[in-house]
C-alpha cells in the first residue's frame, strides 16, 4: 500500500475511537473496535481484558524484541469543553476530540508502523500493544498483560512528546495523612483541634526540599493537594485527612522516601496508597536513544507518569502531540503530527 493509505487508515481509526467513549476501566467498546480493525488488517490480535497485542511474523527468541505501546483509555472530559468531546471534527488540519492527543495519535501511528514493518524482514522481533487503564495505573492494564507477552528488551511508548524522546520520567506516590483530635464545642475551651495538630507537619511538607536533583527530571517534588476536616462551624474537628502528591526522580525510591516522611511527622500518621509507580529511565548510551540523537531528536526528562513506571525493561516515550494538550478542553492532534510520527518511527526502526 502507499504510505498515504496508512495515514488515512490511522486518521479514520482515531476518528472512530474518539466517537467511542473509553474512560479508564470502561474501554470495552473501544477495545472491541481495535480488535475488529486489527483483525481486518490481518494482524491476528490477542486480547486479555481490554488489552490487545500482536506479534510480527517470524518471531525468533534469539533476537531482541521491541515493544510498540500506547493506551486506549482516556480521562473524563473536563467541563470546559466547547465542543462535543466525542464528535471527531477536523478543522484547519487539526482533529479535535477526547483522547486525540493523549494518546490516540500515538496509538494509531504505532499501529500503522507495526502494519508496515511486519511485512518486512527485520533484525528484531516486533510487538504492538494497545493497553487499558493507563490513566489510572489500573491493575487490569499493562501490568496484567506484560506477563503474557514475549520477553521485551526495549519499548517505545507513544505518549505525546512532540516526537522528541523522553528518556526519563518521574514516578508517582500518593500518600494519605491523618491527624487526630478531640471534638468539643467551639465556644468553650475544650477539645483538641485536629487542624492545629496537623499544622506543623503541613508546614514542614510545604517547605522541605529534597537534596538530590536530576539533570533530566529536576527535583523530587511533593505537594499537599487535598485537606478535609470539620463538620460544622461550632464543632472542634476531631480528625483531619490530607493527601500528598509525590513526584520522584530516579534518586529516590518510593519505599525509602515514604519511610523518611513517616519519621519526620510530629503529629500525623501517613499511609501510602502504592509503591509501584517508580521513576523510570533509559540509558543515553542505549542504541535506540543514540539513533534518536543521530536523527536530530533531543532527549529530555518528562514530569508526567505513564505505563513506563510498570515496565521492568528500558523504555522511552516518543509520540505525536504535546503533553500540554493532554487532559485539557478541546483537545486536538494535528494530522501532520500523525504523518510525521509514522515517518519518524519508520526511520528510527529501519536503521
Amino acid at each position: 500500500m502507499e504510505r498515504k493509505q496508512y495515514l488515512d487508515d490511522a486518521v479514520e481509526l482515531l476518528k472512530a475511537l474518539i466517537a467511542t467513549p473509553r474512560v479508564s476501566r470502561d474501554e470495552t467498546l473501544a477495545a472491541d473496535l481495535m480488535e475488529r480493525r486489527m483483525a481486518e488488517w490481518g494482524l491476528d490480535p490477542k486480547r486479555d481484558a481490554n488489552n490487545l497485542w500482536a506479534v510480527a511474523p517470524g518471531y525468533d527468541e534469539g533476537r531482541q524484541t521491541i515493544l510498540l505501546n500506547a493506551h486506549i483509555d482516556t480521562v473524563k472530559p473536563v467541563k470546559t469543553w466547547t465542543r462535543d468531546p466525542h464528535l471527531p471534527t477536523v478543522e484547519q488540519g487539526r482533529l479535535y476530540g477526547l483522547g486525540s492527543n493523549d494518546c490516540g495519535g500515538g496509538l494509531v501511528s504505532l499501529l500503522q508502523v507495526f502494519r508496515i514493518l511486519r511485512e518486512q524482514p527485520l533484525p528484531f522481533n516486533l510487538v504492538y500493544l494497545a493497553s487499558a487503564e493507563e490513566e489510572v495505573s489500573g491493575r487490569d492494564g499493562i501490568e496484567r498483560v506484560l506477563p503474557l507477552l514475549p520477553r521485551i528488551d526495549v519499548a517505545i511508548v507513544g505518549e505525546p512528546t512532540g516526537m522528541q524522546p523522553a528518556v526519563a520520567e518521574k514516578g508517582l506516590m500518593v500518600i494519605d495523612g491523618y491527624a487526630k483530635g478531640v471534638s468539643g464545642h467551639a465556644a468553650r475551651n475544650e477539645g483538641v483541634n485536629a487542624i492545629y495538630e496537623a499544622l506543623d507537619d503541613l508546614v514542614w511538607l510545604r517547605d522541605y526540599r529534597f537534596r538530590k536533583e536530576s539533570p533530566l527530571l529536576g527535583p523530587t517534588k511533593m505537594t499537599v493537594t487535598q485537606v478535609e476536616a470539620g463538620t460544622q462551624h461550632n464543632v472542634i474537628p476531631d480528625s483531619l485527612h490530607f493527601v500528598i502528591d509525590v513526584r520522584t526522580n530516579e534518586y529516590y525510591q518510593n519505599e525509602f522516601l515514604f519511610a523518611f516522611l513517616q519519621k519526620r511527622m510530629k503529629r500525623c500518621t501517613l499511609q501510602a496508597r502504592s509503591f509501584r509507580l517508580h521513576s523510570s529511565s533509559i540509558a543515553l548510551e542505549h542504541p535506540l536513544v543514540k539513533r534518536c540523537v543521530e536523527m536530530g531528536l533531543k532527549p529530555f526528562g518528562s514530569p508526567t507518569l505513564s505505563d513506563q513506571a510498570l515496565m521492568s525493561f528500558p523504555s522511552l516515550k516518543l509520540g505525536p502531540g504535546e503533553s500540554a494538550r493532554s487532559h485539557s478542553a478541546d483537545e486536538f492532534i494535528g494530522l501532520d503530527e500523525i504523518e510525521q510520527a509514522i515517518d519518524t518511527y519508520l526511520t528510527l526502526l529501519s536503521a
